[in-house]
């Protein structure tokens, strides 16, 4: 009998643990199922957003159609300010000789023909004196070939007398022509040239207006032609050298304005106009080299200074959008239009607590409007406005947020961790 009671025991308890097994099974379903539509309604939370009329109008949320603007398309290239070579200046003194004095530092700004230094030689009081030497011999030459020409007329002299003192005195006149020359461009002037008036020094002057860049000599340092002085740089002519991409080079055009910054101080922007654009590569890498003028203020800018410029290209007409219309997320862009699409319906499902005032009263549903974020390509950017290229299609009727945009993303973003 006692083993009947056991066998019976042991038979209902087995039943049991079956059924309560049956029971348990079933219960992980609806988790997986919650987790799916977690996932599901946490995707639309990312692209629709709701937003009741009073937080409309609390952030001045404003809607508007995608506009059709002629905005001026740009090209973008890194480059440098250079002065062309004829607006620099090496400054040499044709004669050697010692610097006696230097008028200049570096910095200085100079006048074209102002004296920059002065040397002395005594070479320079030789060829003076010779030049002296030179005028008195011609004038006794003359004599001479007067007087020959006179024996010969009346059949007294030699005509050999006569060619020999003509060649002396065309020589003369040749050596006198050579040493004026040489005079002048010492700086002496030949007619002040006489035996009480010799000058032992020459000047040397500025051959361009500009701003010495270096000195290279000091007083009592030799200088001859091979051994500069000083260098001069006239920045009043300093223009701008853009290396352009191959793919951009077709898009250059003479007389395009060119907005640029200096890589060092890129709070002041200045211009400049296209005047060439080259027709080779530099180097290995790939880019032609566009030459603007810098016009408009030039005050800080220096040869070899880094800068980088925006080229202004021909206008297009193209559908724009207000720039603050565009958000950024996740390196994407984004506009956000109105829609009729709906976000999960749970969303609506608020707690009873969420539909009550802050004194625990009950409050009346209020009107939503939903928007839908939708990725965009942007374009060029010019008098406020930005061209976009949607991913996906928008419709032409299309209703998008112009101002407010960035409340409705930090909204979105925020939901999309809400609770359930």
């Amino acid at each position: 009998m006692k083993i009947k009671h056991n066998i019976i025991y042991l038979t209902v308890t087995a039943l049991l643990l079956i059924s309560c097994g049956k029971k348990e099974t079933p219960a992980e379903n609806p988790e997986v199922k919650t987790e799916k539509a977690e996932a599901g309604h946490e995707e639309a939370m990312q692209i629709i957003a709701s937003l009741t009329e009073a937080q409309i109008k609390s952030v001045g949320i404003s809607l508007g159609p995608i506009e059709m603007k002629e905005l001026t398309s740009t090209v973008k290239a890194n480059g440098l300010l250079r002065v062309p070579n004829n607006n620099k200046a090496t400054i040499t003194s044709l004669y050697g000789g010692v610097i006696k004095t230097l008028n200049v530092q570096v910095g200085s700004i100079v006048k074209k023909g102002q004296v920059i230094a002065t040397i002395a030689n005594p070479e320079f009081i030789r060829l003076q004196e010779e030049y002296l030497t030179t005028n008195s011999r011609i004038i006794y030459a003359e004599q001479e070939y007067r007087r020959q020409r006179e024996l010969f007329d009346n059949d007294a002299g030699a005509k050999k007398n006569l060619q020999s003192s003509d060649a002396e005195l065309k020589t003369l006149r040749t050596k006198k022509a050579s040493l004026l020359r040489q005079l002048q461009m010492m700086g002496i002037s030949p007619g002040k040239v006489n035996n009480g008036n010799m000058r032992s020094g020459l000047v040397i002057t500025a051959p361009i207006s500009g701003t010495v860049s270096s000195i290279s000599a000091q007083i009592g340092s030799y200088v001859d032609v091979s051994s500069p002085v000083a260098e001069i740089i006239d920045n009043n002519s300093i223009h701008l050298d853009l290396q352009v991409f191959e793919k951009d080079l077709p898009k250059m055009r003479v007389g395009q304005i060119v907005h640029f910054k200096l890589t060092n101080n890129p709070e002041t922007e200045y211009d400049a106009m296209v005047y060439s654009v080259g027709s080779s590569f530099e180097n290995e890498s790939k880019t032609v080299s566009v030459h603007g003028t810098v016009t408009g203020n030039k005050a800080g800018l220096i040869d070899g200074m880094n800068i980088t410029g925006i080229v202004s290209l021909d206008k297009n007409t193209t559908p724009a959008v207000p720039n603050e219309a565009i958000v950024e997320a996740d390196g994407k862009y984004y506009v956000f239009i109105r829609t009729d699409k709906k976000p999960e319906e749970h969303e609506e499902e608020e707690s009873g607590d969420d539909n009550k005032n802050e004194k625990g009263e009950p409050v009346q549903h209020q009107r939503t409007l939903n928007f839908e974020k939708v990725e965009v390509i942007k374009g060029t950017s010019d008098m406020g406005y930005t061209a976009i290229t949607p991913v996906k299609g928008i419709p032409a009727d299309a209703r998008i947020v112009v101002k407010g945009a960035f409340f409705i993303n930090a909204k979105l973003s925020n939901s999309g961790g809400h609770e359930h």
